[in-house]
């Protein structure tokens, strides 16, 4: 086996240590770390080399010329494939990656469980307004209780946008734990396939019209760039919360506040924003009925620990000429396959 033959690097941070020290196990393969403030001389040898490029999925953690876009694949010609340490990949221009014949893979799956207990906590932390009574007790002598009655969650609908590892999982925590209805909207699954996931397929807008909860869990895409404004908003009932674990863009930051300060919904839990992590002067925390936390909704130990594991299992499968379970453009398989095989004598499997 050939030593160091395979060149891997990342930038500033992995999920967890767990991908250095399985990658590192492996004689045929060079693992090289770069900082976000890597001198050219420095990164220049290493893009050049370079086979994968594990990349973070946080894109404002990570300097722009680091995000994988047409300039960077000119600096890296040999690259055959991006990983990102997350289910997300928003410093990853996929099209560009098709088009120069570079495979992208996810995680997805890795943190489905962290992700959606948070969800679930947001949800049972806004229905029984406990930030509000928290922040009250901080602030003012003699509380009145009766003006911070929540609500049950019990026998409530939860209206989930995007049924995928982490939506199927707030499914089955709020049938299972709290016997809610739920009601289910993703266009890439069939009405069978989202009742074997835990919900009812509706389209967008009867989701929100009937939902007293709404959680968006989709991947940022062309399609769901956008695609929660002050149209949907509108259609959300006043008592609704709206919650999202998923990615910033995907609602309007600004139609959000309107919503609020208009009381077109009930409040809103945010773990996703459009700058991350947002300033504290943004417009959304100055509501007591927003629950805001700075993108942590996978950032737990096992979560971590687990994302790590499955990324490094995937690029060494990839690397050994395997066919990756998570693969976002699959249609670039048979030029990828083409440059693997130019690159390292045999055809990917």
């Amino acid at each position: 086996m050939s030593v160091n033959n395979k060149r891997v690097f990342y930038v500033k941070y992995l999920a967890n240590e767990i991908y250095a020290e399985i990658l590192r196990a492996r004689p045929d393969v060079r693992l090289d770390r770069l900082e976000n403030e890597s001198p050219e001389e420095i990164a220049a040898p290493i893009l050049s080399a370079a086979h994968a490029y594990q990349v973070g999925a946080a894109r404002d953690e990570l300097a722009r010329h680091f995000h994988v876009d047409a300039d960077l694949l000119r600096r890296a010609p040999n690259l055959l494939i991006v990983s990102s340490n997350g289910a997300g990949f928003d410093p990853v221009d996929v099209d560009a990656c098709t088009a120069a014949g570079v495979l992208v893979v996810n995680q997805s799956g890795g943190n489905a469980h962290s992700v959606a207990e948070h969800a679930l906590a947001m949800l049972l932390t806004l229905s029984k307004r406990i930030i509000q009574a928290d922040r009250a007790l901080r602030r003012e002598p003699n509380v009145n209780r009766n003006a911070l009655m929540g609500t049950e969650a019990q026998g409530k609908t939860i209206g989930i946008v995007g049924l995928g590892n982490v939506g199927r999982r707030i499914a089955a925590l709020c049938r299972g734990l709290l016997g809610m209805n739920v009601l289910a909207y993703d266009p890439y699954l069939s009405a069978t396939e989202m009742s074997e996931r835990g919900g009812e397929k509706v389209k967008l807008d009867e989701l929100l019209r009937r939902s007293d909860y709404v959680s968006i869990s989709c991947p940022l895409t062309k399609e769901s760039r956008g695609m929660i404004g002050a149209r949907e908003f509108a259609l959300m009932q006043p008592h609704a919360y709206f919650i999202t674990t998923a990615r910033g863009f995907i609602h309007d930051e600004t139609a959000l506040v309107d919503a609020l300060r208009n009381k077109l919904i009930a409040g809103a839990g945010l773990d996703v924003w459009a700058k991350e992590p947002p300033t504290p002067d943004h417009p959304l925390l100055q509501f007591d009925n927003v629950l805001a936390s700075p993108h942590t909704a996978g950032v737990t130990r096992e979560a971590r620990e687990n994302m790590g594991r499955i990324a490094a299992e995937q690029m060494l499968d990839a690397l050994d000429g395997k066919r990756p379970p998570r693969i976002i453009n699959s249609e670039v398989w048979p030029a990828y396959a083409k440059r693997f095989e130019r690159t390292f004598g045999f055809a990917p499997a």
